[in-house]
Protein backbone atom coordinates (compact mmCIF):
# COMPACT_ATOMS: atom_id res chain seq x y z
CA UNK A 1 0.00 0.00 0.00
CA UNK A 2 1.38 3.43 -1.36
CA UNK A 3 1.45 6.46 0.99
CA UNK A 4 -1.37 9.43 -0.22
CA UNK A 5 1.10 11.82 -1.29
CA UNK A 6 -1.24 13.97 -3.05
CA UNK A 7 -3.71 14.17 -0.25
CA UNK A 8 -6.23 12.34 -2.39
CA UNK A 9 -9.14 10.46 -0.54
CA UNK A 10 -8.30 6.78 -0.10
CA UNK A 11 -10.81 5.76 -3.22
CA UNK A 12 -8.82 8.08 -5.56
CA UNK A 13 -7.08 5.65 -7.63
CA UNK A 14 -10.65 3.98 -8.32
CA UNK A 15 -12.32 7.07 -9.46
CA UNK A 16 -10.05 8.31 -12.40
CA UNK A 17 -12.23 11.82 -12.77
CA UNK A 18 -11.75 14.35 -9.34
CA UNK A 19 -14.94 15.32 -7.76
CA UNK A 20 -16.24 18.62 -8.14
CA UNK A 21 -15.53 20.89 -5.50
CA UNK A 22 -19.45 21.41 -4.63
CA UNK A 23 -19.59 17.62 -3.63
CA UNK A 24 -16.26 17.84 -2.39
CA UNK A 25 -18.37 20.49 0.00
CA UNK A 26 -21.46 18.38 0.96
CA UNK A 27 -19.78 14.94 0.62
CA UNK A 28 -16.97 15.50 3.52
CA UNK A 29 -17.40 15.32 7.25
CA UNK A 30 -14.44 16.43 8.24
CA UNK A 31 -15.83 19.66 10.23
CA UNK A 32 -18.70 17.26 11.76
CA UNK A 33 -16.70 13.88 13.09
CA UNK A 34 -13.67 16.08 14.28
CA UNK A 35 -14.91 15.55 17.80
CA UNK A 36 -14.75 11.98 16.78
CA UNK A 37 -11.21 11.66 17.07
CA UNK A 38 -10.66 10.28 20.43
CA UNK A 39 -13.09 7.39 19.85
CA UNK A 40 -11.09 6.94 16.73
CA UNK A 41 -7.79 6.62 18.30
CA UNK A 42 -9.08 4.21 21.40
CA UNK A 43 -10.99 1.84 18.40
CA UNK A 44 -8.46 1.91 16.20
CA UNK A 45 -5.02 0.91 18.56
CA UNK A 46 -7.62 -1.47 20.46
CA UNK A 47 -8.33 -3.27 16.47
CA UNK A 48 -4.76 -3.54 16.18
CA UNK A 49 -3.87 -4.66 19.63
CA UNK A 50 -6.05 -7.75 18.24
CA UNK A 51 -4.39 -8.03 15.17
CA UNK A 52 -1.20 -8.63 16.87
CA UNK A 53 -2.71 -11.06 19.56
CA UNK A 54 -4.20 -12.68 16.56
CA UNK A 55 -0.99 -12.63 14.85
CA UNK A 56 -2.38 -10.78 11.71
CA UNK A 57 0.53 -8.12 12.22
CA UNK A 58 3.65 -8.45 13.78
CA UNK A 59 4.98 -6.78 17.37
CA UNK A 60 7.17 -4.09 15.71
CA UNK A 61 4.23 -2.73 12.89
CA UNK A 62 2.00 -3.15 15.88
CA UNK A 63 4.28 -0.70 18.65
CA UNK A 64 4.71 1.46 15.60
CA UNK A 65 0.74 1.98 14.38
CA UNK A 66 0.75 2.51 18.79
CA UNK A 67 3.14 5.06 18.94
CA UNK A 68 1.68 6.97 15.80
CA UNK A 69 -1.86 7.29 17.03
CA UNK A 70 -0.61 8.73 20.59
CA UNK A 71 1.31 11.21 18.99
CA UNK A 72 -1.64 12.10 16.53
CA UNK A 73 -3.89 12.28 19.48
CA UNK A 74 -1.27 14.95 21.76
CA UNK A 75 -1.21 16.75 18.33
CA UNK A 76 -4.83 17.15 18.06
CA UNK A 77 -4.93 18.05 22.00
CA UNK A 78 -2.71 20.68 21.63
CA UNK A 79 -4.16 21.91 18.36
CA UNK A 80 -0.86 21.07 16.38
CA UNK A 81 -2.90 18.55 14.30
CA UNK A 82 -3.38 19.62 10.13
CA UNK A 83 -6.62 19.20 9.58
CA UNK A 84 -6.87 18.54 5.36
CA UNK A 85 -10.97 18.84 4.28
CA UNK A 86 -10.19 16.80 0.87
CA UNK A 87 -9.46 13.69 3.46
CA UNK A 88 -13.36 13.32 3.88
CA UNK A 89 -13.58 12.87 7.59
CA UNK A 90 -11.54 12.75 10.83
CA UNK A 91 -10.52 8.87 9.83
CA UNK A 92 -8.68 9.66 6.62
CA UNK A 93 -7.13 12.56 8.35
CA UNK A 94 -6.02 10.18 10.94
CA UNK A 95 -4.98 7.53 8.30
CA UNK A 96 -2.92 10.18 5.94
CA UNK A 97 -1.35 11.88 9.50
CA UNK A 98 0.19 8.18 10.25
CA UNK A 99 1.37 7.36 6.75
CA UNK A 100 3.30 10.72 7.48
CA UNK A 101 4.91 9.34 10.66
CA UNK A 102 5.47 5.74 10.12
CA UNK A 103 5.55 5.00 6.22
CA UNK A 104 3.83 2.45 4.65
CA UNK A 105 3.49 0.35 7.36
CA UNK A 106 0.16 2.48 8.57
CA UNK A 107 -1.47 0.73 5.67
CA UNK A 108 -1.86 -2.16 8.15
CA UNK A 109 -4.23 -0.09 10.26
CA UNK A 110 -6.84 -1.02 8.09
CA UNK A 111 -6.66 -4.56 8.01
CA UNK A 112 -9.52 -6.53 8.66
CA UNK A 113 -12.41 -3.17 8.77
CA UNK A 114 -13.96 -1.22 6.43
CA UNK A 115 -14.83 2.91 7.34
CA UNK A 116 -18.39 1.39 7.80
CA UNK A 117 -17.64 -0.48 10.81
CA UNK A 118 -14.95 1.71 12.13
CA UNK A 119 -17.36 5.08 12.29
CA UNK A 120 -20.38 3.08 13.69
CA UNK A 121 -18.15 2.01 16.51
CA UNK A 122 -16.62 5.46 16.92
CA UNK A 123 -19.88 6.73 16.99
CA UNK A 124 -21.43 4.09 19.47
CA UNK A 125 -18.66 4.92 22.06
CA UNK A 126 -18.95 8.77 21.61
CA UNK A 127 -22.56 8.42 22.48
CA UNK A 128 -22.42 6.25 25.47
CA UNK A 129 -19.58 9.01 26.69
CA UNK A 130 -22.42 11.70 26.03
CA UNK A 131 -25.21 9.89 27.66
CA UNK A 132 -23.13 9.54 30.66
CA UNK A 133 -22.99 13.36 30.66
CA UNK A 134 -26.73 13.92 30.34
CA UNK A 135 -27.53 11.23 33.01
CA UNK A 136 -24.65 13.55 35.00
CA UNK A 137 -26.89 16.62 34.46
CA UNK A 138 -30.02 15.38 35.09
CA UNK A 139 -28.79 13.72 38.38
CA UNK A 140 -28.54 17.81 39.30
CA UNK A 141 -31.57 18.79 38.29
CA UNK A 142 -33.48 16.33 39.89
CA UNK A 143 -30.94 16.92 43.07
CA UNK A 144 -32.05 20.65 42.70
CA UNK A 145 -35.84 20.07 42.34
CA UNK A 146 -35.47 17.72 45.25
CA UNK A 147 -34.31 20.93 47.37
CA UNK A 148 -36.91 22.77 46.36
CA UNK A 149 -39.12 20.45 47.00
CA UNK A 150 -38.24 20.10 50.13
CA UNK A 151 -38.27 23.22 51.47
CA UNK A 152 -42.28 23.67 50.46
CA UNK A 153 -43.68 20.24 51.33
CA UNK A 154 -46.43 22.91 53.51
CA UNK A 155 -46.70 25.13 50.86
CA UNK A 156 -50.06 25.32 49.56
CA UNK A 157 -50.96 26.31 46.51
CA UNK A 158 -54.10 25.57 43.57
CA UNK A 159 -53.72 22.70 41.38
CA UNK A 160 -54.84 22.90 37.56
CA UNK A 161 -56.67 21.17 35.19
CA UNK A 162 -57.25 23.29 32.06
CA UNK A 163 -55.36 26.08 33.75
CA UNK A 164 -58.24 26.89 35.86
CA UNK A 165 -57.96 26.10 40.05
CA UNK A 166 -58.94 22.03 40.45
CA UNK A 167 -57.64 21.33 43.77
CA UNK A 168 -55.15 22.23 46.25
CA UNK A 169 -52.33 20.52 46.10
CA UNK A 170 -48.57 20.83 48.42
CA UNK A 171 -46.04 23.28 45.94
CA UNK A 172 -43.14 20.14 46.67
CA UNK A 173 -45.98 17.55 45.21
CA UNK A 174 -46.17 19.74 41.85
CA UNK A 175 -42.36 19.94 42.12
CA UNK A 176 -41.95 16.37 42.32
CA UNK A 177 -43.92 15.72 39.51
CA UNK A 178 -41.02 16.58 37.65
CA UNK A 179 -38.39 14.62 39.84
CA UNK A 180 -40.64 11.83 38.58
CA UNK A 181 -40.42 12.86 34.65
CA UNK A 182 -36.71 13.58 35.12
CA UNK A 183 -35.87 10.07 36.31
CA UNK A 184 -38.21 8.65 33.64
CA UNK A 185 -35.74 10.82 31.15
CA UNK A 186 -32.52 9.03 33.24
CA UNK A 187 -33.79 5.71 33.19
CA UNK A 188 -34.42 6.03 29.57
CA UNK A 189 -30.89 7.55 28.36
CA UNK A 190 -29.48 4.47 30.70
CA UNK A 191 -31.64 1.82 28.49
CA UNK A 192 -30.40 3.33 25.79
CA UNK A 193 -26.35 2.48 26.46
CA UNK A 194 -27.29 -1.28 27.28
CA UNK A 195 -29.60 -1.30 24.26
CA UNK A 196 -26.63 -0.62 22.15
CA UNK A 197 -23.79 -2.23 24.07
CA UNK A 198 -22.58 -4.10 21.08
CA UNK A 199 -19.48 -3.73 19.21
CA UNK A 200 -19.72 -3.24 15.32
CA UNK A 201 -15.91 -3.32 14.89
CA UNK A 202 -14.84 -6.48 12.62
CA UNK A 203 -17.89 -6.41 10.72
CA UNK A 204 -16.10 -4.75 7.93
CA UNK A 205 -17.90 -3.30 4.83
CA UNK A 206 -20.50 -5.29 5.42
CA UNK A 207 -20.28 -9.18 4.93
CA UNK A 208 -17.61 -9.60 7.76
CA UNK A 209 -13.87 -10.61 6.65
CA UNK A 210 -11.79 -13.74 6.15
CA UNK A 211 -9.26 -12.68 9.00
CA UNK A 212 -8.84 -15.09 11.82
CA UNK A 213 -9.85 -11.83 14.10
CA UNK A 214 -11.84 -12.04 17.55
CA UNK A 215 -13.98 -9.66 18.04
CA UNK A 216 -15.20 -10.52 21.37
CA UNK A 217 -11.21 -8.98 22.48
CA UNK A 218 -12.07 -5.71 20.96
CA UNK A 219 -15.62 -5.75 22.13
CA UNK A 220 -14.16 -6.48 26.12
CA UNK A 221 -10.97 -3.93 25.40
CA UNK A 222 -14.24 -1.38 24.20
CA UNK A 223 -16.33 -1.98 26.72
CA UNK A 224 -18.98 -3.43 24.84
CA UNK A 225 -21.26 -6.53 26.01
CA UNK A 226 -20.54 -8.50 23.37
CA UNK A 227 -20.19 -8.27 18.99
CA UNK A 228 -23.11 -7.53 17.30
CA UNK A 229 -24.46 -10.34 15.33
CA UNK A 230 -25.53 -9.59 11.90
CA UNK A 231 -22.97 -7.61 9.98
CA UNK A 232 -25.08 -6.59 7.37
CA UNK A 233 -27.36 -5.03 9.94
CA UNK A 234 -24.30 -3.68 11.58
CA UNK A 235 -23.52 -1.76 9.21
CA UNK A 236 -27.17 0.21 8.54
CA UNK A 237 -28.21 -0.10 12.32
CA UNK A 238 -29.12 3.23 13.26
CA UNK A 239 -31.53 2.37 15.99
CA UNK A 240 -29.24 3.26 18.48
CA UNK A 241 -29.47 6.94 17.03
CA UNK A 242 -32.70 7.18 17.17
CA UNK A 243 -33.27 6.15 20.54
CA UNK A 244 -31.15 9.01 21.81
CA UNK A 245 -32.69 11.78 19.78
CA UNK A 246 -35.44 10.46 20.72
CA UNK A 247 -34.54 10.65 24.74
CA UNK A 248 -33.27 14.17 23.87
CA UNK A 249 -36.56 15.03 22.71
CA UNK A 250 -38.46 13.77 25.48
CA UNK A 251 -36.05 15.20 27.62
CA UNK A 252 -36.53 18.91 25.97
CA UNK A 253 -40.17 18.36 26.32
CA UNK A 254 -40.09 17.78 30.17
CA UNK A 255 -37.58 20.97 30.33
CA UNK A 256 -39.73 23.22 28.14
CA UNK A 257 -43.20 22.10 30.30
CA UNK A 258 -41.11 23.04 33.65
CA UNK A 259 -40.06 26.62 31.72
CA UNK A 260 -43.62 26.87 30.52
CA UNK A 261 -44.50 26.60 34.26
CA UNK A 262 -42.24 28.72 35.55
CA UNK A 263 -43.30 31.54 32.81
CA UNK A 264 -47.04 31.45 34.09
CA UNK A 265 -46.05 31.49 37.50
CA UNK A 266 -43.61 34.46 37.49
CA UNK A 267 -45.86 36.51 35.28
CA UNK A 268 -47.91 39.31 36.72
CA UNK A 269 -51.65 37.40 36.45
CA UNK A 270 -49.83 34.76 38.81
CA UNK A 271 -47.22 36.31 40.49
CA UNK A 272 -46.75 32.84 42.34
CA UNK A 273 -42.70 32.75 42.19
CA UNK A 274 -40.18 35.55 41.30
CA UNK A 275 -37.13 35.10 39.04
CA UNK A 276 -33.58 36.01 40.37
CA UNK A 277 -32.17 39.09 38.54
CA UNK A 278 -29.53 36.40 37.33
CA UNK A 279 -32.33 34.97 35.24
CA UNK A 280 -33.83 37.32 33.57
CA UNK A 281 -33.63 40.03 31.06
CA UNK A 282 -34.57 43.93 30.11
CA UNK A 283 -36.14 45.47 27.58
CA UNK A 284 -34.81 47.71 24.59
CA UNK A 285 -37.72 50.25 24.63
CA UNK A 286 -39.31 49.71 28.67
CA UNK A 287 -37.12 50.30 31.48
CA UNK A 288 -39.35 48.43 33.63
CA UNK A 289 -39.05 45.45 32.20
CA UNK A 290 -37.75 41.85 33.71
CA UNK A 291 -38.39 39.38 30.93
CA UNK A 292 -37.65 35.83 31.66
CA UNK A 293 -36.19 35.08 28.14
CA UNK A 294 -33.72 31.75 29.86
CA UNK A 295 -36.95 29.99 30.42
CA UNK A 296 -38.05 30.93 26.36
CA UNK A 297 -35.25 29.84 25.37
CA UNK A 298 -35.57 26.42 26.74
CA UNK A 299 -39.55 26.07 25.69
CA UNK A 300 -37.93 27.42 22.10
CA UNK A 301 -34.82 24.91 21.44
CA UNK A 302 -36.91 22.04 22.28
CA UNK A 303 -38.45 22.86 18.42
CA UNK A 304 -35.02 22.01 17.39
CA UNK A 305 -34.40 18.92 18.84
CA UNK A 306 -37.55 17.51 17.50
CA UNK A 307 -36.75 18.61 14.23
CA UNK A 308 -33.46 16.47 14.49
CA UNK A 309 -35.54 13.13 15.58
CA UNK A 310 -37.83 13.81 12.60
CA UNK A 311 -34.63 14.50 10.28
CA UNK A 312 -33.22 11.37 11.23
CA UNK A 313 -36.52 8.75 10.54
CA UNK A 314 -36.97 10.76 7.86
CA UNK A 315 -33.33 9.95 6.57
CA UNK A 316 -34.04 5.78 7.54
CA UNK A 317 -37.39 5.56 6.19
CA UNK A 318 -36.59 4.45 2.74
CA UNK A 319 -33.07 2.85 3.07
CA UNK A 320 -32.47 -0.68 1.78
CA UNK A 321 -29.63 -2.82 3.50
CA UNK A 322 -27.04 -1.73 3.99
CA UNK A 323 -24.64 1.56 3.85
CA UNK A 324 -25.62 4.23 2.11
CA UNK A 325 -24.31 8.33 2.33
CA UNK A 326 -27.03 9.43 3.36
CA UNK A 327 -26.37 8.16 7.03
CA UNK A 328 -23.22 10.47 6.92
CA UNK A 329 -25.61 13.14 8.54
CA UNK A 330 -26.87 11.30 11.52
CA UNK A 331 -23.61 12.48 13.26
CA UNK A 332 -24.49 16.17 13.04
CA UNK A 333 -28.19 15.60 14.21
CA UNK A 334 -26.90 13.83 17.52
CA UNK A 335 -24.21 16.27 18.10
CA UNK A 336 -26.42 19.12 17.87
CA UNK A 337 -29.22 17.38 20.08
CA UNK A 338 -26.59 16.54 22.62
CA UNK A 339 -24.90 20.08 23.10
CA UNK A 340 -28.39 21.59 22.73
CA UNK A 341 -30.00 19.12 25.84
CA UNK A 342 -26.96 19.77 27.83
CA UNK A 343 -26.74 23.66 27.36
CA UNK A 344 -30.46 23.32 28.03
CA UNK A 345 -29.99 21.45 30.92
CA UNK A 346 -27.57 23.86 32.39
CA UNK A 347 -29.79 26.56 32.04
CA UNK A 348 -32.62 24.75 33.93
CA UNK A 349 -30.47 24.03 37.02
CA UNK A 350 -29.35 27.78 36.89
CA UNK A 351 -33.15 28.48 37.57
CA UNK A 352 -33.82 26.22 39.67
CA UNK A 353 -31.46 27.66 42.36
CA UNK A 354 -32.64 31.43 41.25
CA UNK A 355 -36.12 31.56 42.23
CA UNK A 356 -38.24 32.62 44.97
CA UNK A 357 -41.78 31.09 45.82
CA UNK A 358 -43.89 33.29 46.70
CA UNK A 359 -46.33 31.09 49.62
CA UNK A 360 -48.84 34.09 50.45
CA UNK A 361 -49.64 34.82 46.95
CA UNK A 362 -49.75 30.60 46.33
CA UNK A 363 -52.09 30.13 49.61
CA UNK A 364 -54.30 33.17 48.74
CA UNK A 365 -54.88 31.61 45.07
CA UNK A 366 -55.76 28.50 46.38
CA UNK A 367 -58.80 29.88 48.30
CA UNK A 368 -60.18 31.00 44.46
CA UNK A 369 -62.19 28.97 42.64
CA UNK A 370 -64.19 26.43 45.50
CA UNK A 371 -61.02 23.90 44.84
CA UNK A 372 -62.33 22.04 48.10
CA UNK A 373 -65.59 20.74 46.69
CA UNK A 374 -64.68 17.49 45.63
CA UNK A 375 -63.92 17.26 49.25
CA UNK A 376 -67.59 17.99 50.27
CA UNK A 377 -68.44 15.44 47.58
CA UNK A 378 -66.19 12.70 49.24
CA UNK A 379 -67.66 13.84 52.63
CA UNK A 380 -71.20 13.36 52.09
CA UNK A 381 -70.38 9.78 50.11
CA UNK A 382 -68.23 9.02 53.35
CA UNK A 383 -70.58 10.08 56.08
CA UNK A 384 -74.20 10.17 54.12
CA UNK A 385 -73.52 6.97 52.28
CA UNK A 386 -74.74 8.65 49.47
CA UNK A 387 -73.57 7.90 45.78
CA UNK A 388 -70.89 9.96 44.56
CA UNK A 389 -73.47 10.79 41.26
CA UNK A 390 -75.47 12.07 44.19
CA UNK A 391 -73.05 13.77 46.28
CA UNK A 392 -71.75 15.92 43.23
CA UNK A 393 -75.05 17.25 42.36
CA UNK A 394 -75.62 18.51 45.86
CA UNK A 395 -71.84 19.78 46.05
CA UNK A 396 -72.91 21.50 42.95
CA UNK A 397 -75.91 23.26 44.68
CA UNK A 398 -73.96 24.15 47.42
CA UNK A 399 -70.96 25.84 45.10
CA UNK A 400 -74.14 27.98 43.10
CA UNK A 401 -75.38 29.10 46.35
CA UNK A 402 -71.91 30.25 47.56
CA UNK A 403 -71.29 32.00 44.28
CA UNK A 404 -74.37 33.57 43.99
CA UNK A 405 -73.38 35.15 47.74
CA UNK A 406 -69.97 36.08 46.52
CA UNK A 407 -68.43 33.70 49.68
CA UNK A 408 -65.65 31.16 49.81
CA UNK A 409 -67.13 27.50 50.75
CA UNK A 410 -65.32 28.49 54.30
CA UNK A 411 -67.04 31.36 54.76
CA UNK A 412 -70.98 29.26 54.41
CA UNK A 413 -72.30 28.97 57.87
CA UNK A 414 -73.72 25.46 58.83
CA UNK A 415 -77.31 26.85 58.44
CA UNK A 416 -77.15 27.62 55.04
CA UNK A 417 -75.30 24.53 53.66
CA UNK A 418 -78.71 22.98 55.77
CA UNK A 419 -80.88 24.78 53.02
CA UNK A 420 -79.34 22.57 50.12
CA UNK A 421 -78.71 19.60 52.03
CA UNK A 422 -79.86 19.21 55.70
CA UNK A 423 -78.59 15.82 56.75
CA UNK A 424 -75.17 17.78 57.24
CA UNK A 425 -73.89 18.54 60.23
CA UNK A 426 -71.21 21.40 61.46
CA UNK A 427 -68.39 18.46 61.27
CA UNK A 428 -68.36 19.30 57.24
CA UNK A 429 -67.10 22.63 58.02
CA UNK A 430 -63.87 20.86 58.49
CA UNK A 431 -63.02 19.35 54.77
CA UNK A 432 -63.36 23.49 53.21
CA UNK A 433 -59.74 23.80 55.05
CA UNK A 434 -56.93 23.70 52.26
CA UNK A 435 -54.24 22.08 54.60
CA UNK A 436 -56.97 19.47 55.81
CA UNK A 437 -58.02 18.73 52.08
CA UNK A 438 -54.48 18.32 50.94
CA UNK A 439 -53.63 15.80 54.26
CA UNK A 440 -56.67 13.89 53.51
CA UNK A 441 -55.16 12.57 50.32
CA UNK A 442 -53.24 9.50 51.83
CA UNK A 443 -53.43 7.34 48.82
CA UNK A 444 -50.18 6.66 47.35
CA UNK A 445 -48.87 8.96 45.08
CA UNK A 446 -51.21 11.68 46.83
CA UNK A 447 -50.35 14.99 47.68
CA UNK A 448 -51.04 14.75 51.65
CA UNK A 449 -47.50 16.17 53.34
CA UNK A 450 -46.49 12.77 54.89
CA UNK A 451 -46.72 10.94 51.27
CA UNK A 452 -44.31 13.90 49.82
CA UNK A 453 -41.94 13.93 52.74
CA UNK A 454 -41.39 9.74 52.12
CA UNK A 455 -40.93 10.36 48.30
CA UNK A 456 -38.72 12.70 49.07
CA UNK A 457 -36.74 11.18 51.33
CA UNK A 458 -37.13 7.84 49.25
CA UNK A 459 -35.41 9.82 46.34
CA UNK A 460 -32.64 11.70 48.34
CA UNK A 461 -31.34 8.00 49.40
CA UNK A 462 -30.91 7.25 46.26
CA UNK A 463 -29.07 10.51 45.00
CA UNK A 464 -26.88 10.76 48.63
Amino acid sequence: MSKNKNNQPIWGNRINKGSKNIFEKVGGSLKIDKRLYHEDILASSVHVEMLFKQKIIDFKIKNKIIWGLKRIKNEIIKKKFSFDEKLEDIHMNIEKRLFDLIGDEAGYIHTARSRNDQVITDFKIWIKKATNQIVKNLDSTINLTLKNANKNIETIMPGFTHLKNAQPVSFAHYLMAYVEMFSRDKKRFLNNIDNLNENPLGVAALTGTSYNIDRFYTSKKLNFKRPTKNSIDTVSDRDFVLDFLFSCSTCAIHISRIAEELIIWNSDAFRLISLNDKIVTGSSIMPQKKNPDPLEYLRGKTGILFGNLFAMLTILKGLPLSYFKDLQDDKELVFNSFDQLKTSLIILNDVLKNFIVNKKRMYQLAEKGYLTATDLSDYMVRELKYPFRKAYKQTVKIVNYAEKKHKKLSELRIEEINLIEPKLKKDVLKVFDLKYSINSKTSYGGTSFENIKKMIKSYKNKYD
